[in-house]
């Protein structure tokens, strides 16, 4: 009997220590990673560097189930931005949404021209439209009356209106001007303004007119939501979740480069991971949604 329980013992104890071990290990790999989001996605904005780039973008489209994708322009870097969108849509019409170039937004003719443009192409969005860029030392005032023209007008044909707005305090404050002046326009910030979860928190909560657009904020880029395998951000997770209905997503290519077929499945594979890691209301909302109703695709 002696034996006996000698021998059960040590098999208790062996059971313990194999237990620890496998707690350990567990631990030291960190929670389990969640689920890639499998629903449908629009992109809420990208751009097309030529007139056949959008062949190699819509067969990324159908591999990996992104529905949409809104076309925008390069702020007036590429003068052919509204030929080569108008090209892509009369292509593609089921999946890509027509976005309107403004490539000179405080010119005192810019609303009325807008107003014909948008008459003639039925572009679902305004944009994309360079108002603060460092690198091309852009520097606008969002609040300057022609540009708040431009923004009723966009408003009077149900065209949200896309903005890249690096924003530091003095264009801050301009942003806000002109969110109040124009309260019937959507204002979408590109890039999330290039600000921190902490700093973009009060923007939304002083004005309902104002959506963030997480284009572009990949592992390509700074500032980034994640890095190409880790983590979302959890300031970022956290704002996003308790705005879930403000925030849209856009794979934000451009460049030939990230045409390659390699490229666009790392970046949408990318977008679909860091989906996956809100609640999965929120990241219905955030992928699909939001979108659908903002570009009036419902």
């Amino acid at each position: 009997m002696r034996s006996y329980g000698r021998m059960m013992l040590h098999r208790a104890m062996l059971q313990a220590l194999v237990s620890l071990a496998l707690l350990a290990t567990l631990a030291a790999a960190g929670p389990a990673r969640a689920a890639d989001y499998t629903g449908p996605i629009i992109d809420a904005h990208s751009h097309v560097p030529n007139g056949t780039a959008i062949d190699a973008y819509v067969a990324a489209m159908k591999r990996h189930n992104v529905v949409k994708v809104v076309l925008l322009g390069v702020g007036g870097a590429q003068k052919d931005d509204a030929a080569w969108i108008a090209a892509a849509a009369k292509k593609y019409p089921d999946l890509v949404v027509t976005g309107q170039p403004v490539p000179e937004p405080t010119s005192p003719q810019a609303a009325a021209r807008l107003d014909a443009e948008l008459a003639r192409s039925g572009a679902r969005a305004v944009g994309e439209i360079h108002v603060r860029q460092v690198s091309r030392k852009i520097d606008r005032n969002p609040a300057d009356p022609a540009f708040v023209k431009v923004l009723e007008m966009a408003a009077r044909h149900k065209a949200p209106v896309v903005i890249h707005q690096e924003l530091d305090d003095r264009a801050t404050a301009a942003l806000e001007a002109a969110l109040k002046a124009a309260p019937a326009a959507t204002i979408v910030l590109a890039h999330a303004g290039s600000l921190t979860p902490a700093a973009l928190e009060p923007l939304l909560a002083r004005h309902p007119n104002l959506v963030i657009d997480l284009s572009g904020m990949h592992f390509q880029r700074a500032p980034a939501l994640a890095t190409e395998k880790g983590p979302l951000d959890p300031a970022w997770r956290a704002l996003i979740e308790k705005h879930r209905d403000r925030f849209v997503i856009g794979i934000d290519v451009w460049a030939a480069r990230l045409f390659e077929p390699a490229m666009l499945g790392r970046l949408m594979r990318w977008t679909r991971r860091i989906l996956g890691e809100l609640t999965p209301e929120a990241a219905e909302r955030v992928a699909y949604r939001n979108a659908a109703r903002l570009f009036r695709l419902e």
